[in-house]
């Protein structure tokens, strides 16, 4: 159901005051990795912690949802759009601290979450510190790395974050949550879509400067080698069994590499990554998600659930502000 205008007039006259920093019917695929899908009814592009204030005062005053963008490596957009609030975070959370709580043996280091995954990753090792190696690997930012839990090549963000500072839009205020708190787990955690992660601590160990980088270019090359480039948002499906079943493993067996629903095709080189046809469409991605998940449910008994958050689709509820419990922010 299309949201009311009005609703979508009186959030924009809230956050009037961002300026030419908001914007009517931006489009949002060009903002995502799929590369596909339809225009926000709203974008606004933040610049301080007091601007997501005015964002929730919208929300909460109109019940609009609300959309992080972010570096958008893992949203599908629908082509009919989104029709609320999308917001990115990359002008007031794009800093880097490598210099925080010095010991003997460890460094604490902030990056906020608009820092990319990959940067963070060699600018902590040619630091010579060692921890964070992986994300090299993994096209997303360190907000959306820590909602998921991102991860690869045997580590993930939970091996190494201290706290995160989280900003929850239903209660308009910000605070820092501990690592322990944020119920990470195999790719996902407790952090609510309401509630938006501003930066994240990590733990680090002194290490070897070289062997940290070959470490990386060791993962650079692996990855290039077995993993396709082009418009994709990365694995599809979480492996049901971690550590024993691979999603990309039972689409394999069932001999779907390179099944193609109109503009979208089961890649040839990984079977769990979808690549969108350049002048694609969202909904021959959406249906070929739908048609492997039906197939390996059928033949392995699996129910898949996917790394890829689906926004604006008539049948997918909008859960960003049923304001669904998430994490205690202090």
């Amino acid at each position: 159901m299309r949201r009311d205008r009005r609703v979508i007039d009186a959030a924009a006259t809230i956050v009037g005051d961002l300026g030419g920093r908001l914007q009517r019917d931006v489009p949002l695929g060009p903002m995502t990795t799929y590369r596909v899908g339809g225009r926000a009814a709203l974008f606004a592009t933040l610049a301080s912690v007091a601007e997501i204030a005015a964002v929730s005062e919208a929300v909460l005053a109109t019940g609009i949802e609300v959309l992080v963008v972010g570096r958008g490596s893992n949203l599908l957009i629908a082509d009919t759009g989104f029709d609320g609030l999308a917001i990115t975070m990359n002008a007031c959370a794009d800093g880097l601290d490598l210099h925080a709580g010095d010991s003997a043996d460890e460094r604490l280091i902030t990056a906020g979450s608009a820092v990319l995954l990959p940067v963070l990753a060699r600018r902590t090792a040619a630091a010579g510190l060692s921890g964070l190696e992986w994300a090299v690997g993994v096209p997303g930012s360190v907000g959306g790395g820590i909602k998921m839990n991102a991860g690869g090549h045997g580590s993930d963000v939970a091996g190494t974050l201290v706290a995160a500072e989280i900003f929850d839009i239903s209660t308009n205020r910000s605070g820092t949550v501990e690592a322990a708190h944020l119920g990470l787990r195999f790719r996902g955690s407790s952090i609510a879509n309401h509630q938006l992660v501003i930066s994240g601590t990590f733990r680090l160990s002194f290490g070897d400067q070289q062997r940290s980088e070959a470490e990386i270019a060791e993962i650079v090359r692996w990855r290039r080698a077995h993993q396709p480039g082009g418009q994709n948002a990365g694995s599809v499906f979480v492996n049901p069994v971690p550590g024993e079943v691979a999603a990309g493993e039972l689409i394999d067996r069932l001999g779907l590499r390179g099944l193609r629903i109109g503009t979208a095709e089961v890649s040839t080189k990984h079977a769990n990554f979808i690549q969108a046809d350049e002048g694609g469409n969202a909904a021959d991605v959406r249906a070929l998600m739908e048609h492997v998940r039906t197939k390996v449910s059928e033949v392995f008994g699996f129910e898949l659930r996917s790394e890829i958050r689906l926004v604006g689709f008539d049948d997918v509820t909008p859960s960003a502000h049923a304001f669904e419990p998430g994490v205690s922010v202090p």
